[in-house]
């Protein structure tokens, strides 16, 4: 199933695997960030509540 890629096997195939990493760190950041986003967004709204009155 994999092409043959001669002599640049290894780097091809590296590539892949080095973009695949990057993919998923920054998945992993956007999610820890929108994460520490709500969990801001939430203390926001808590003091509008505690103290808006």
């Amino acid at each position: 199933m994999i092409p043959d890629l001669g002599k640049y096997n290894t780097e091809v195939l590296s590539a892949y695997a080095v973009s695949v990493l990057l993919l998923v760190i920054l998945v992993l950041l956007s999610l820890r960030a929108g994460a520490k986003a709500k969990r801001g967004l939430e203390r926001a709204e808590e003091k509008v509540r505690n103290h808006g009155r």
